[in-house]
């Protein structure tokens, strides 16, 4: 079969070190942008990735599903450090249900110590599997109170995934390479995501789609809002693609609860784009896919799973097709702190308290409360959530966190219609879920499990816009 060429390749022979003005060098003399610290020299980049599958016997999603039985195919921790532009800038995605609170930042904290950065200079998202670990040390010490329960987390595994995290990153420093240009491009995923809220005559939902679905009717129903385009962003070294970035808002399971672990099918089509092109590394992050799912197109059978991993390849594929690599003469770094308002009329500590204490409850009315109490006293210490966004020339990737509803990343593009907009989200799941301000007289699941007040829509939105505006600021 002759083999499809990228735009890219078509183009790199014309543009491939234009404006560069030491190119023989395969170095781009890049101009001041932004802040103090952010004023970018000659750009490297180091990748790593490590291991993060759980043990046997490990709880997965929370510890309501089967624990680890067996892994059908290992789960990975996949990044970048980023070097020429102020502080060393990281970048990660970890192919866990989430991390949250506590864990997130401890994560924040051993890949910045590692990178000799700030930890406002490190991302890290999850790619929301569900037969893979849901990390919050904090709930773990609630469960651990009681006796009783399964782990939320094993802290010397998760531990050792933090000392894992070090040394790939040390390693990674060692091993860098010149960054000369960046592009994007972005394709239509076909037959994948639909939206999962179902709303009834009298405009509440009155059904959930989820992520599969045998009822014939979820599959009859249009797919609703969500957004199709899966987007790339890639960095090259002169002509040679040296990472590429995907980004589509999804949950990315097939089917789950059987004890096998996964990275299903997101996870599985970023590994065979990786072995379609050893040279390059391939990540994959969530985009705000909180109120998407596949239940439209997907039965949950285990024959699916190889079908959508080739449709969310092609998609993959299709959106590399469309690189047009252009010389970077910006680079900005941006962050904003936000303070989520929990809803601590509707989640009372010691109410929940009782409950995660009561033995004739079930292990997920347990287990999952103390995700809400471990937010609830997180907020009570007026930690925030730090937002960042990485601004390359017209080209901006937001960093976002939780289960944000895909509303948030179609207004980010909308409100910077002139620069390309890819948005990760599932960064600190702390809040779990974030609908928008309208979907929560709707109810539904998501609403009955985002742990802050509809106020939170106002100040993920005006987050987000200062993290846009800050691209054009100087």
């Amino acid at each position: 079969m002759k083999r499809s060429i990228p735009a890219w390749e078509r183009a790199v022979s014309r543009r491939v070190f234009l404006g560069t003005g030491v190119a023989a060098a395969g170095f781009p003399v890049l101009q001041a942008a932004g802040a103090a610290g952010d004023r970018p020299g000659n750009l490297r980049v180091g990748t790593f990735r490590f291991d993060v599958t759980p043990p046997i016997g490990h709880s997965l999603c929370g510890g309501w599903i089967r624990p680890v039985e067996a892994v059908d195919d290992p789960l990975e921790a996949i990044g970048y450090v980023l070097l020429g532009c102020g502080k060393p800038i990281v970048v990660c995605v970890v192919d866990w249900t989430g991390l949250l609170n506590t864990a997130h930042i401890r994560w924040r904290e051993a890949l910045a110590e590692a990178a000799d950065t700030t930890i406002d200079r490190v991302t890290v998202h999850c790619v929301h599997q569900h037969n893979a670990p849901f990390a919050c040390v904090d709930a773990e010490q609630i469960v651990l109170e009681q006796g009783d329960l399964p782990h939320i987390i094993e802290l010397d595994f998760f531990h050792r995934c933090l000392d894992r995290a070090r040394t790939a990153v040390e390693t990674a420093l060692r091993q860098t390479q010149p960054v000369t240009h960046v592009a994007h491009g972005e394709a239509r995923v076909v037959q994948v995501a639909s939206n999962r809220r179902i709303l009834g005559p009298d405009g509440r939902v009155a059904s959930q789609r989820g992520s599969s679905s045998r009822n014939p009717e979820h599959h009859r129903l249009p797919e609703g809002l969500i957004d199709p385009m899966l987007k790339t962003v890639a960095l090259f070294s002169g002509a040679q693609k040296i990472v590429a970035s995907h980004y589509y808002a999804c949950h990315p399971m097939s089917y789950y609860g059987d004890g096998r672990v996964s990275a299903d099918f997101c996870g599985l089509a970023r590994k065979e784009r990786q072995q379609q092109e050893p040279d390059c590394v391939h990540l994959y992050f969530n985009g705000c896919g909180g109120n998407i799912g596949a239940g439209k197109y997907n039965d949950g059978s285990k024959a699916m799973r190889p079908v959508l991993t080739q449709r969310m390849l092609q998609g993959m594929v299709a959106s590399e097709e469309r690189l047009i690599p252009e010389p970077i003469d910006s680079l900005k770094w941006v962050t904003h702190d936000i303070f989520p308002p929990p809803d601590r009329e509707r989640f009372d500590e010691a109410r929940i308290m009782k409950q995660i204490a009561d033995r004739n409850q079930r292990v997920v009315s347990r287990n999952r409360p103390a995700y809400t109490v471990a937010w609830l006293r997180r907020t009570a210490k007026n930690i925030p959530i730090t937002l960042s966004g990485l601004h390359i020339n017209r080209t901006s990737i937001l960093h976002l966190p939780a289960e944000c509803f895909v509303e948030y990343q179609l207004n980010a593009q909308r409100a910077a219609s002139d620069r390309f907009v890819a948005c990760a989200a599932y960064g600190d799941g702390g809040p779990w879920y974030i609908p928008t301000a309208e979907a929560y007289p709707q109810g539904g699941y998501a609403v009955s499990v985002a742990w802050c007040t509809p106020e939170i829509d106002p100040i993920l939105t005006g987050g987000i816009e200062t993290l846009l505006a800050k691209a054009e600021s100087g």
